[in-house]
């Protein structure tokens, strides 16, 4: 379980991470002449930070939904304060 939870937060970050290289990436060549050109690089662009993103949010729900579950079935136990001390 441990590998499991190490794992999905590796994969969460790693998404974050390419929605952040997406967003930040910018065009290299600027060239004025050609609208369209640029109009479907920012479509892409953003089109790939909306997929990571939804990546890193589909992930974060199957994790919370997997150590749930892990927690119902006694594989893991809650280890925080005490109630009443």
């Amino acid at each position: 379980m441990t590998y499991f939870v190490t794992i999905a937060f590796v994969l969460i970050l790693l998404s974050l991470g390419g929605a952040m290289i997406f967003m930040l990436k910018g065009k290299k060549d600027i060239d004025h002449d050609s609208e369209d050109t640029s109009n479907n690089d920012n479509a892409k662009r953003s089109s790939n930070m909306a997929w990571a993103l939804a990546a890193r949010v589909g992930l974060s729900v199957l994790l919370f939904i997997c150590i749930l579950i892990s927690w119902k079935m006694g594989w893991i136990e809650p280890t925080g304060i005490k109630p009443g001390q």
